[in-house]
């Protein structure tokens, strides 16, 4: 496979609103999203009961797992992952990943071959059905306005990870409303030098594309999962955290451009900024 495989630029018939635009739109809203709500509902139910006796969360996981490839099976999600071969799967690491898309987190669960655990925003866990199943599943909430709460959700995290459970994180802290790489959070570099464990770059490639944000109209096309080199924290301490993250979102933004379709605003990012100064 070809080392820059860009992913394909809707036609211009679809830009302009033709029949094949409209053909897709409509087997997206009365079709596609219609079953994935109803694999949803189904599957997180089960999910949920399975928690009653699945103490450590391998059950719901396995069902994320089911849930997340049915979703992808059914849109007919083309998926290549790449990098996976040079991670020792069996130790637990943090995995890092951009986030673009509401497919992002199926397509994590179904290609990463291992359990883990999600570091997610509190206010995920306040919404009914969702939050029960975030909370009974064994994620881990961190509260940005709160630090006492947010440092209480990373201690369980270094916990699991010195457990060897692996965490993966969208550092971003959302969905880019764009496309572009936004500006990485610190938690999931605190918890790797805490835990004396990898970071594990990976780029998701062509799920904005598929499924932007605010949007219900799925446009199939290749999705790239690249894996980086692990980054090792030995010898790291609090005051690295910076620099890991910035080094780890450098190594992202490396893959994700040299093979996305949207181009690469880094270095207007940076002339802003110093402009502003």
């Amino acid at each position: 496979m070809p080392d820059t495989t860009e992913i394909q630029v809707p036609s211009t018939e679809e830009k302009a609103g033709g029949i094949r635009h409209w053909i897709s739109r409509l087997r997206s809203y009365f079709f596609w999203d219609p079953l994935i709500w109803i694999y949803t509902i189904i599957l997180g139910s089960l999910s949920l009961l399975s928690s009653f006796f699945d103490r450590d969360g391998h059950i719901q996981h396995n069902f994320a797992q089911l849930w997340s490839r049915i979703i992808l099976g059914t849109i007919g999600a083309s998926i290549h992952v790449e990098g996976l071969e040079k991670i020792d799967t069996g130790k637990a690491h943090v995995y890092v990943v951009n986030h673009l898309s509401a497919l992002d987190i199926p397509v994590v669960y179904s290609r990463l071959p291992f359990q883990f655990r999600i570091l997610a925003k509190k206010g995920l866990f306040h919404y009914p059905f969702m939050g029960w199943h975030l909370r009974r599943s064994g994620q881990i909430p961190v509260d940005r306005d709160n630090v006492r709460m947010s440092l209480r959700g990373l201690q369980r995290g270094v916990a699991g990870l010195k457990q060897n459970m692996s965490i993966v994180v969208f550092p971003e802290g959302g969905r880019s409303q764009n496309g572009q790489l936004q500006e990485f959070m610190s938690g999931a570099f605190y918890l790797a030098i805490k835990a004396h464990v990898d970071v594990v770059p990976m780029a998701l490639i062509g799920t904005y594309e598929m499924l932007p944000m605010n949007t219900w109209h799925i446009k199939p096309r290749p999705i790239y999962l690249v894996v980086g080199e692990p980054i090792s924290t030995a010898g790291m301490t609090s005051r690295d955290i910076d620099a890991l993250s910035q080094k780890t979102r450098n190594v992202i933004a490396d893959i994700y451009y040299s093979r996305s379709s949207l181009p690469d605003l880094r270095h207007q990012h940076l002339e802003g900024k110093e402009a502003g100064k």
